[in-house]
């Protein structure tokens, strides 16, 4: 059974992979064996992920990226195959939270600046590894990271939301879509994680209060119960498990 979880000589791309729940992924498939790219906008962060993820012994590469950028995720996307020289697994997994205000004071400018990288970003990271993965053949694995607000109402989330549930649907689409190339499609539906997006939010005394009895595991989740789960779709290329919606909340969604 080792062996058909063994990366070597993968190279997986992981998107918002310089913390949170992308590092705890990045983790996971390096220590497995594969190759690891992480994108992410804030410098020193990459830095000390290229860092502690080069300990695991495989080849670690941080690029600085602004996934809502169409001429940065082309740039981006280029470098990692000029470095890496292939991408068998993407996780689109870079996102941003909404700036928390009341459903009619939310601006366009403001839901736009949220579906520009959670929606957009998502759009242009999946789409810039579909086309190389068509193209090189031998399939590959596209993943995104969604989150329970597609299930639960989320007051004054609505954009974020809104993001989130754009994206399951596109990875539906590319998991139809993509199939005749063996290319596989899922979303994660994330619940409430401890990651610097979400931590400050998790511990408000009146949030945690109202929130963690609802949680069957009285816990948050955390960045590494993401790890084993990357590393399972990352192996699947090929496989007939396509096309899902992985929901890892600790049964949240449904207590």
């Amino acid at each position: 059974m080792t062996s058909l979880f063994d990366l070597d000589g993968h190279v997986a791309l992981i998107t918002g992979g310089n913390s949170g729940i992308g590092l705890g992924m990045a983790h996971g498939l390096a220590q497995c064996g594969a190759d690891v790219c992480v994108w992410g906008t804030n410098a020193e962060r990459n830095e000390a992920a290229a860092g502690e993820l080069a300990k695991h012994g495989t080849r670690v590469r941080a690029i600085r990226c602004d996934v809502g950028d169409e001429d940065a995720v082309t740039a981006s996307f280029a470098a990692t195959l000029e470095h890496f020289g292939r991408v068998d697994s993407c996780f689109a997994n870079a996102g941003v939270g909404g700036s928390g205000s009341r459903f009619v004071e939310t601006s366009l400018a403001d839901f736009r600046a949220v579906t520009r990288v959670n929606l957009e970003g998502a759009f242009l990271t999946l789409r810039a590894a579909a086309a190389h993965m068509v193209e090189r053949g031998g399939g590959g694995v596209l993943v995104g990271t969604s989150s329970v607000s597609t299930v639960h109402g989320a007051p004054r989330g609505q954009a974020y939301a809104a993001s989130k549930a754009g994206l399951t649907a596109m990875i539906k689409g590319c998991a139809v879509e993509l199939a005749r190339y063996g290319v596989n499609a899922h979303s994660i539906i994330a619940g409430w994680t401890e990651t610097p997006l979400a931590s400050p939010k998790l511990h408000d005394e009146t949030f945690e209060r109202n929130v963690m009895k609802r949680m069957p595991q009285r816990r948050w989740g955390e960045p590494g119960d993401f790890a084993r789960l990357a590393v399972y779709l990352a192996a699947g290329i090929g496989g007939f498990h396509t096309g899902d919606e992985i929901v890892v909340d600790g049964a949240y969604s449904i207590f």
